[in-house]
């Protein structure tokens, strides 16, 4: 099942100019490159200006592959020769650098070096980073069309594992809270069984940052089968998971080996959740603030009733 937005050049078109986000349109590639093709998209990704500067020899030295590989390479990010790419490299790192300011360091991934504020700097430049990009390349039109299908759903089974389970969670709590009958599932048998019950009246969120976990697509998988309406959360919108998605919501976030990518890409999906839960909440406005008024006085109330006596003040 196709699904309906995608990455530019997501069916191989190649370009007559390199776009402005070519770093994140080399990160959403990853997934459909070749072994030899991803080490050529990392060695450009760890260092663009450097990446700028080499020849074509030398870049594939770096790579450790061909000078063929780095013409596919090119190619299947859309551009038609190398000196475009360099061109491209360059006016992203440049951007890169004036994002950056004067801050000492280069590279943002996290070194056994660094300061501790160099990491919280690095954290925070990331994850604001991300929050940025995936703003901007946002597919508000996509979301519409999710936020109307959530709001008008039967019911609404959630498929994650790992920290992509956690952004699952967040969104259950939030759509449970506003009286949407929502299933959280971070065991693939659960959510097998889960999508066997689903149909068209029904809606399947499946979330993966690298869309190809097997265990989040499985279901979302079964769920289309089935006839429901199918939503994936991936930061690579040329992955696995995208074809069993009939809506496509995709994060841009910056990767880095240390972690540093995990976190900013997780705060990025529960940028998007929210935006998905805020939009499903207003169509139902009056509903909404009635369901959140109920469950927080319940809590308070409850919580106020738990609290042991006040003990003598002579205790």
């Amino acid at each position: 099942m196709a699904h309906t937005t995608a990455s530019p050049d997501s069916a191989g078109t190649i370009r007559e100019s390199p776009s402005a986000d070519l770093l994140a349109d080399i990160r959403g590639a990853l997934p459909i490159l070749a072994p030899a093709e991803q080490r050529v998209a990392e060695a450009v990704l760890d260092d663009p200006a450097q990446a700028a500067r080499l020849s074509i020899g030398a870049l594939a030295g770096r790579a450790r592959t061909s000078v063929t590989t780095v013409m596919r390479f090119c190619r299947a990010i859309g551009l038609a020769s190398y000196s475009q790419l360099r061109l491209a490299l360059a006016g992203a790192a440049a951007r890169e650098d004036a994002l950056r300011g004067d801050r000492a360091w280069t590279s943002t991934d996290i070194s056994a070096t660094d300061s501790l504020q160099q990491i919280a700097e690095k954290i925070i430049y990331n994850e604001a980073r991300s929050l940025e990009e995936t703003g901007a390349k946002l597919d508000v039109a996509t979301l519409e069309r999710a936020v109307d299908a959530v709001a008008g759903a039967r019911r609404i089974d959630i498929f994650g594992v790992g920290a992509s389970g956690f952004v699952g969670q967040d969104l259950h709590q939030k759509l449970h809270r506003i009286g949407r009958m929502a299933f959280i599932w971070t065991d693939v048998h659960a959510a097998l069984t889960a999508s066997a019950l689903l149909g068209p009246a029904d809606v399947a969120i499946g979330i993966s940052h690298s869309g190809t976990t097997a265990d989040t697509i499985a279901p979302l998988q079964a769920a289309a089968e089935r006839g429901a309406t199918t939503i994936a959360l991936t930061n690579f919108p040329r992955s696995a998971i995208a074809e069993s998605a009939d809506l496509l919501l995709t994060t841009y976030a910056l990767e880095a080996p240390y972690r540093v990518g995990a976190t900013a890409s997780r705060i990025a999906q529960l940028a998007l959740v929210d935006c998905l839960f805020v939009g499903v909440a207003q169509r139902t406005y009056d509903d909404s603030t009635e369901a959140l008024s109920g469950t927080w006085g319940v809590i308070h109330d409850g919580g106020t009733r738990r609290l042991p006596p006040t003990p003598p003040a002579d205790c």
